[in-house]
């Protein structure tokens, strides 16, 4: 029942980042032109995360994103039937926010400003796959040693972890989305890539296999680097208070005789 109830809070978790941000993207537009867009977008991804963590942290770990829960695995934070139904989660939950948009725009006759329900793509880097694939790559590192240095058991920063994190996928999405878009997370393009592919614009899917190779070869290099960081850190413990010196024991007290 326990991880019922992950595998649940993933599901929401993921949908919420889907529709929400990229629905914030549908609607308000990333191109060059269009600075303010950058900016909400990349604030209506890290708030998700935000909201979130304190939400279904202490179910989840709010995951919410299969190199993340690449990254988790690799370090020994979870099984691996634990890892596959993370993913599976947060696929079926990314189709549920994608449905969503799909439903909202079209019925609502929205106009899409992303042409393709917020899907990454390759043209802010001119088409080039390697380009593309570097900057996931290296924002996805970024992303995941941060959450693992962040949650870490040793040197954990207990409450503000949340705000953390949710700040660093802000930082990385305002550097990002003039590149690809900023995936950084698998499942976040695996469902909008499909729901623009149903409407009509294929050019998404074409692409996807970046967005799913680069940021999974990025989190593995970050657990990598975490796992080798923390071989000389010592773990936090509670300071022992010493014993007072110098006191005498106190006696116990005689019973009176009757």
């Amino acid at each position: 029942m326990t991880s019922i109830k992950k595998y649940v809070a993933e599901f929401i978790g993921t949908m919420v980042l889907v529709t929400l941000g990229c629905g914030t993207a549908m609607l308000v537009g990333c191109d060059s032109a269009n600075g303010c867009g950058y900016i909400l977008t990349a604030l209506a991804f890290g708030l998700v995360i935000v909201a979130m963590a304190y939400c279904i942290g202490n179910i989840s770990g709010c995951h919410i994103n299969p190199a993340v829960s690449l990254a988790v695995l690799m370090t020994g934070g979870m099984t691996g039937t634990e890892f596959v139904g993370y993913v599976a989660a947060q696929l079926l939950g990314s189709f549920a926010g994608s449905g969503i948009l799909a439903i909202i725009f079209i019925e609502g006759d929205i106009i899409d400003k992303t042409g393709g329900f917020g899907a990454n793509g390759l043209s802010g880097v001119n088409g080039s796959f390697l380009a593309g694939f570097i900057a996931e790559l290296l924002l996805t590192f970024i992303f995941v040693l941060t959450i693992l240095g962040v949650t870490s058991k040793k040197k954990g920063h207990g409450s503000f972890a949340g705000l953390i994190i949710g700040l660093t996928l802000t930082l990385v999405h305002i550097f990002g989305i003039g590149l690809t878009g900023t995936s950084v997370n698998p499942a976040r393009s695996i469902g909008p890539a499909i729901a623009a592919a149903f409407n009509g614009n294929s050019e998404p899917v074409k692409v996807l296999w970046i967005f799913i190779a680069a940021p999974l070869f990025g989190a593995a290099i970050a657990a990598f680097a975490h796992i080798c960081f923390e071989e000389d850190i010592k773990e936090d413990k509670p300071e022992e208070i010493p014993a007072p010196q110098n006191v005498r024991p106190t006696k116990p007290l005689k019973k009176k005789k009757k």
